[in-house]
């Protein structure tokens, strides 16, 4: 069934269930960077293995240590290369950070409560007072520990973790192959020489970045005149996870992408969205197993439709996960400076520059002009503003729903 004018969630809904997940590989820890983990870490062994002085000084018993105690230091405990023997009674170990603790220390004297000469070492005054600096076996972490959840995005900081664990190589989801395809009479690709009723083609530039941003691979198919043959070749040749089409999709005479992709095998969740912008928006799933989503062609239309859809699609074949949810763009609230019109039967999404009050609360400034064709706009928008179906008036200072837009 062909449902029309459904509501956002349910739509987010269809387009999660058409998201399979796509399969485990292997990839160098240096290229994991963004990756989503298909597997948990865990910990084969104690971070530290060993207890770990935590600065530079001298390795003692802690029962030596008295105002004016001079100690013969008997040998040295580096980074990478440890003191081989027991600590006695009465002696004294140079350490730095990062070095194992001798056995028979229990504290750490800093060099700067210390005097050193002629192969000894005396403990000034302020020793006595901040002995210590040790760090345990297993303070970071202990083996059999479980570091990272499958479902994990790999950050810089994760990154590290996996490395302090040891491993070279991790199981990642393979990126989801998505393949971008534009289309109208009216379009010319950037560099081209448009005829005076056509423009530079500008959608597919900031969708192909989101893709790869979001985690997919990104193909761009190229930009197709208003023929329903030629879009249906075009699409037939396509080997791809996702075939998300910019424009055609809606029900005028030259909106012909839908009558292709019928011809194609098309099973469509809905074809229409309760949405400003962004209505004619479709998803469904092709004869060849393909999935496609069919956006708006309007620049702004197929932005916000691509935040709100297209992330989750590509989200969830990487089974990404947060707080150990689905993984979903969190809404948060911030002040509107201006007023806002009430809002008419569709769910809506307003661009706003966004900026911080002194207080630390956000702010939101909606732009006066959102037309849909708008690419300028979009460049300098900092977020989404929700307005609810049928919202009543919105007066200035005023917290709304926002959904920020991730800006490099």
């Amino acid at each position: 069934m062909s449902r029309k004018n459904l509501d956002l969630r349910e739509a987010i809904a269809f387009v999660r269930m058409g998201a399979p997940l796509t399969a485990i590989e292997g990839v160098p820890l240096a290229q994991a960077f963004g990756r989503v983990l298909a597997e948990p870490i865990d910990a084969s062994r104690d971070q530290p293995p060993f207890r770990a002085s935590a600065m530079d000084g001298y390795a003692v018993r802690r029962a030596d240590i008295t105002a004016g105690s001079i100690l013969p230091v008997v040998g040295e405990s580096a980074a990478g290369r440890r003191y081989p023997d027991i600590l006695e009674p009465g002696q004294a170990v140079r350490i730095f950070t990062g070095a194992p603790v001798p056995d028979g220390a229990d504290a750490i004297v800093i060099q700067e409560t210390t005097r050193a000469a002629d192969g000894r070492v005396e403990l000034l005054p302020d020793s006595v007072a901040t002995p210590g600096h040790i760090r345990q076996a297993g303070q970071d972490f202990t083996a059999g520990t479980r570091l990272l959840d499958a479902g994990v995005r790999l950050d810089a900081w994760r990154l590290s973790l996996v490395a302090a664990a040891g491993l070279a190589e991790v199981a990642v989801r393979a990126k989801p192959r998505v393949a971008v395809l534009c289309t109208g009479d009216e379009l010319v690709p950037p560099g081209g020489t448009p005829a005076p009723d056509q423009i530079y083609e500008s959608g597919s530039a900031a969708v192909m970045a989101l893709i790869t941003q979001w985690g997919g691979e990104a193909a761009f198919i190229g930009t197709e005149a208003d023929d329903v043959d030629a879009l249906q070749a075009t699409l037939a040749a396509v080997d791809a996870d996702l075939i998300v089409t910019i424009g055609g999709a809606s029900v005028g005479d030259h909106d012909l992408v839908r009558p292709a992709l019928m011809r194609l095998g098309l099973v469509s969740d809905f074809v229409s969205l309760n949405l400003r912008p962004g209505k004619p928006t479709a998803f469904g799933i092709l004869d060849s197993g393909a999935h496609v989503l069919g956006m708006p062609g309007n620049p702004a239309s197929a932005f916000v439709v691509a935040q709100l859809l297209l992330k989750p699609w590509i989200e969830a074949t990487l089974g990404l996960r947060i707080g150990g949810l689905p993984a979903t763009d969190p809404f948060v609230k911030a002040v509107t400076a201006t007023a806002i019109p009430a809002n008419g039967p569709r769910e809506s999404y307003l661009r706003a520059a966004l900026d911080v009050m002194e207080d630390g609360r956000l702010r939101v400034t909606p732009f006066s002009d959102q037309d849909s064709s708008l690419v300028s706009v979009f460049a300098r928008a900092g977020a989404l503003v929700r307005l609810a179906s049928n919202a009543a008036v919105t007066q200035a200072g005023s917290l709304v729903d926002i959904l920020r837009l991730e800006r490099l």
